[in-house]
C-alpha cells in the first residue's frame, strides 16, 4: 500500500490494529532515563499498545562528532492511530522531554521516529515510511532485529539480510 501527499490510506478507529516500530534515541540528560520515560509515556497513548522493547544500545553520533554518544532502542507497538496522529503524539513526547530542533543530527534529549507502519509506504512532507536510512543504520537494524528477527522491510528486503550487511560502526549492546 502506498500513501502520498494527503491521500492517507490507514485504519479507521474501528479497524484492525497496525504493527508499527518506533526508533528511540537520546544523547543528553541521562539517555537511558530519557528512553525509559519515553517508553512509559508511549504506553499511555490512547490507541497504542506496547508489544516489545529491544535492548538498549550505545552508539557513536551519526552527525557532528562533537556531541555525546547515543543510547538507542526500538519499540514495537500496535495502534489504531493514523500515521500522522502517531507522529504528532511522538513529537509531543519529544517536546515534553526537552527536545530542541536546532541542528540536523545534533544532540538531543529524545528522538522518536516511526520506522515502519505495517507494510505501508507513506510519503508526506513530514513523514516518510519506511524511515529513510533505516537499512543503513546499525543503531536501528540491530535493536529492530532483537524484537522482530523475521521482519520483512517493505521494498528493502528481509531484516536479517539487511542486518548482516550493516557493520556495527561502534554499536554496543548495553547491559542494564
Amino acid at each position: 500500500m502506498t500513501v502520498q501527499n494527503n491521500d492517507i490510506v490507514a485504519p479507521s478507529p474501528t479497524a484492525d490494529t497496525i504493527i508499527a516500530y518506533i526508533g528511540m534515541g537520546s544523547n543528553l540528560a541521562n539517555p537511558v532515563d530519557q528512553l525509559t520515560r519515553a517508553y512509559q509515556t508511549i504506553a499511555t497513548i490512547n490507541g497504542v499498545q506496547i508489544q516489545a522493547l529491544s535492548a538498549f544500545y550505545h552508539s557513536p553520533p551519526m552527525g557532528p562528532q562533537d556531541q555525546p554518544d547515543y543510547v538507542n532502542a526500538v519499540l514495537a507497538i500496535t495502534t489504531q492511530l493514523l500515521p500522522l496522529d502517531l507522529l504528532h503524539s511522538l513529537q509531543t513526547i519529544e517536546n515534553q522531554q526537552g527536545r530542541a530542533r536546532a541542528e540536523r543530527w545534533g544532540a538531543r534529549t529524545l528522538d522518536l521516529d516511526i520506522l515502519l507502519y505495517g507494510d505501508q509506504y507513506i510519503v508526506l512532507p513530514e513523514l516518510i515510511i519506511p524511515h529513510i536510512g533505516l537499512t543503513q543504520r546499525a543503531f536501528v537494524l540491530y535493536p529492530l532485529y532483537d524484537i522482530a528477527p523475521q521482519l520483512h522491510i517493505p521494498g528493502k528486503g528481509d531484516l536479517k539480510d539487511l542486518r548482516s550487511r550493516c557493520p556495527l560502526d561502534g554499536l554496543k549492546r548495553l547491559d542494564l
